[in-house]
């Protein structure tokens, strides 16, 4: 199996090309935005664009999510296809994603500036701005059932074989996903605590909330998540591991729910118990 990459910024028209790169490098399997393409037809995966946020949508392109990676590992040793085409933003970005996915090394990376034009991608980036179209290269019916109520249109893709015979590559579709590509958003670990002290102390079962510990987990220049550590006074007179439970479960997911990140683990220590006087 070979592996050849397509790389550029984001709105700069890689998803519009990757059916006439496919084609033209003989690849027969795409990988764009956590989706695994073959045939037209998404075989699978899930697509960064339905992501609610940009963190989850980046943890989503890269395939760190729980079973995101093995689910498309399993589905490429199941379709066994000869060449794949990986899209990324960055030749970082493409090792990340072969690296997740168990592929042999990348043999070639074609940039967006070496088959587009500036005035190409300037008019890709303006319709990623100002109208939030964003392009899978899959037919309208096949996407319909992964994009309900975010399909614009389909588009066709042609390739010039000769001034006489056309032939037809697919077709592309144009969606809108809820949030956008562009901009910075930087979560400082602070917010992370200050919701990680609001979630616990909620129902009114802990009196305080101690010290609270982010720890990014970090594998090489992958982020696995965060791990987070609180220490908490609880009131007296509550069954304390069902407590405890509770409050993990609450706090994870109003974390991934808030920020899109990650949560691996929530380690509560109980410091003391809080008795009220008589």
């Amino acid at each position: 199996m070979d592996v050849i990459a397509l790389v550029g910024a984001s709105g700069t028209g890689k998803s519009h090309r990757a059916l006439l790169v496919a084609h033209k490098y003989d690849a027969d399997a795409i990988i764009d935005d956590g989706i695994l393409i073959k045939d037209g037809r998404i075989i699978a995966g899930q697509s960064a664009k339905r992501e609610k946020n940009r963190i989850m949508a980046v943890r989503r392109a890269i395939f760190i999510l729980p079973g995101h990676a093995e689910e498309v590992r399993a589905a490429i040793k199941n379709e066994n296809p000869h060449r794949i085409l990986i899209l990324g933003t960055s030749e970082n970005m493409i090792h990340k994603i072969a690296k997740r996915l168990g592929l042999p090394s990348v043999e070639q990376i074609i940039h967006i500036e070496d088959i587009a034009s500036k005035t190409d991608m300037a008019k890709a980036e303006f319709y990623r701005r100002k109208e939030g179209k964003h392009i899978i290269p899959v037919p309208t019916i096949e996407l319909k059932p992964h994009f309900s109520g975010y399909l614009v249109d389909p588009i066709q893709s042609l390739f010039n074989r000769s001034s006489r015979k056309r032939r037809k590559l697919g077709e592309k579709s144009i969606v809108r996903p809820i949030f956008s590509y562009y901009g910075k958003l930087i979560i400082d670990d602070s917010a992370v605590k200050s919701i990680v002290k609001r979630m616990a102390m909620d129902r009114g079962d802990i009196s305080k909330v101690g010290h609270v510990k982010v720890t990014h987990l970090m594998d090489g220049n992958d982020d696995n998540g965060i791990e987070i550590s609180c220490e908490v006074v609880l009131r007296y007179g509550k069954h304390i591991p069902t407590l405890i439970s509770d409050s993990q479960k609450k706090i994870k997911e109003a974390i991934e729910y808030m920020t899109g990140i990650v949560v691996q683990t929530v380690n509560i220590n109980v410091r003391t118990l809080f008795v009220m006087p008589a």
